[in-house]
């Protein structure tokens, strides 16, 4: 009732609001914003920098291929920029868990009886690695192998009136198998001893075959073997997927079932690797090594534009920077998969695939891993069909599930309107393998390769990924993409890094 009182102020207070108070000191100036770098383009545009904004080598694409060559570059000391439109490694040769399965199918939510989901580590392009292949070469090169771990693939199989049949992996399953005949088998270890004694040095192992000149076919008839026999080794040792090898000379041949007979003494029991974790473990590992050697990374990245200069040579990039406006990078060549230059590509062949889950191993022995292979005249087609099969062993799949995958090259030019029943129609040979499924998807894609070497324009693609169940083209591609850009092969006899003995 008789009002607010007014208190007095503190003595120190006091002192503050006295006339005789030192002033306050003037507020301190902000400090400048870092200028934004920028970098010219060919035509005289300023651009924001796409990150560092010049580099010797942009590659577009995180498929193996790619992360391999950038993986060499970056050793080689070479400024890096790597960029992928995706949000994750590997590009066409990625590893996805279930979910990103079946949504990159369209089809919804998994069946949750099929476990979880990140359990899953599903290859888009499925292939084994020969244990004394040009890929193991690479890895052990540039060290690479030490980011990953392997384990020995079960067993490899081969298809013969309409049975699948142990590829022979020793001296006592060679005696006992029915791929070939009785009386054929002597005459096939000849042929074996002249491979494993086979040697392009030394003129005295070639029993007076010149290679160079002379075809698979007439090797084959000087060693009397029969067509069955032939069917074998063409299509189970040397690997190939067609009959068109056999009116070629015949060193290639010769060199693919020294490599074979090679892998397979490595382990034994069959002559393939696969990594744990699956393939999408190998571009990652090589990104890895591009990072240690100062690369950039740049995921989920448009690619607005690549720009040429007024001489039709690789300039730059054109992309958007972390505010979301465009920028661009300069650099002297680029690198990309076939998905990045449609135009410089053309189609050479049409692949078809199916991924399919199940809970049963596919093989008689019951291997929780295998390869299962349909020679072409076995099926009545003009290429093999491929069916192999991985397990949560590999850790690509949840506990007692198993993923395996059914490919080969088409003649079709159309698929129509349903793909689904068109791609079983050319698969079904191999489908029959798989008995009960609990779910699939099919898939096909055309191999894509580039029209020019890139030499004139700076710009080096990769081919596509075929339909094979191994890396040696993919391998022999990164060699071809390497010998373009430097202008000399590359020596996988040298390592590129500092190893240690553990690592060698």
């Amino acid at each position: 009732l008789g009002g607010k009182k007014e208190r007095a102020l503190p003595a120190e207070k006091e002192d503050i609001m006295a006339d005789d108070a030192p002033d306050a000191p003037p507020p301190e100036e902000a400090p400048e914003a870092p200028k934004q770098k920028m970098v010219t383009m060919p035509d005289g545009t300023e651009m924001p920098a796409l990150a560092d904004g010049e580099y010797d080598a942009i590659v577009l694409g995180t498929g193996l291929k790619e992360c391999i060559i950038s993986g060499i570059l970056s050793v080689d000391g070479k400024k890096v920029l790597h960029m992928d439109r995706n949000d994750y490694y590997g590009g066409e040769s990625a590893s996805v868990n279930l979910n990103q399965l079946f949504e990159r199918f369209g089809a919804g939510a998994p069946n949750p009886a099929l476990g979880s989901s990140r359990d899953y580590n599903i290859d888009l392009a499925p292939k084994f690695i020969m244990a004394n292949g040009v890929l193991v070469k690479m890895l052990i090169m540039t060290g690479v192998n030490k980011y990953l771990e392997f384990k020995q693939v079960d067993g490899s199989y081969v298809v013969k009136d309409g049975k699948p049949n142990k590829v022979p992996a020793t001296d006592t399953e060679a005696l006992a198998t029915p791929l070939v005949g009785f009386f054929e088998k002597r005459r096939l270890r000849k042929f074996v001893m002249y491979v494993d004694e086979y040697d392009a040095d030394k003129p005295q192992t070639h029993q007076g075959h010149d290679l160079s000149k002379v075809t698979c076919q007439e090797l084959f008839g000087k060693f009397g073997l029969e067509k069955g026999t032939i069917d074998f080794i063409g299509h189970s040792l040397a690997l190939y997927d067609n009959d068109r090898y056999l009116t070629q000379p015949a060193r290639e041949m010769i060199d693919r079932c020294k490599l074979y007979g090679e892998s397979l003494a490595r382990y034994g029991k069959s002559p393939y690797l696969y990594p744990l974790y699956g393939l999408g473990e190998l571009p990652q590992a090589f990104a890895r090594l591009a990072a240690v050697y100062g690369g950039t990374y740049m995921l989920h990245k448009p690619i607005e534009k690549v720009v040429y200069d007024s001489d039709g040579k690789a300039a730059g990039v054109l992309s958007v920077g972390e505010d979301g406006k465009p920028a661009y990078a300069k650099c002297g060549l680029i690198v990309g998969d076939p998905t990045y230059f449609p135009e410089k590509c053309v189609a050479t062949q049409k692949v078809v695939r199916c991924i399919a889950i199940l809970s049963h191993p596919i093989t008689p022995g019951q291997e929780a891993s295998a390869q299962i292979i349909l020679p072409q005249n076995q099926i009545g087609r003009t290429n093999d069909i491929y069916v192999f099969c991985v397990s949560s062993g590999h850790c690509v799949a949840a506990q007692g599930k198993y993923v395996a995958f059914v490919s080969t090259v088409s003649t079709r030019d159309d698929f129509g309107a349903n793909l689904a029943k068109a791609a079983n129609e050319e698969l079904k040979e191999g489908l029959k393998l798989l008995g009960k499924v609990d779910s699939y998807f099919f898939d096909v894609y055309d191999v894509r390769e580039p029209k020019a070497d890139g030499t004139a324009d700076k710009t080096f693609i990769s081919r596509s990924y075929d339909p094979s169940s191994h890396f040696e083209k993919t391998t022999e591609d990164v060699m071809d993409m390497y010998q373009r850009i430097y202008g000399r092969p590359l020596d996988l006899s040298k390592t590129m890094v500092d190893l240690t003995p553990d690592d060698e």
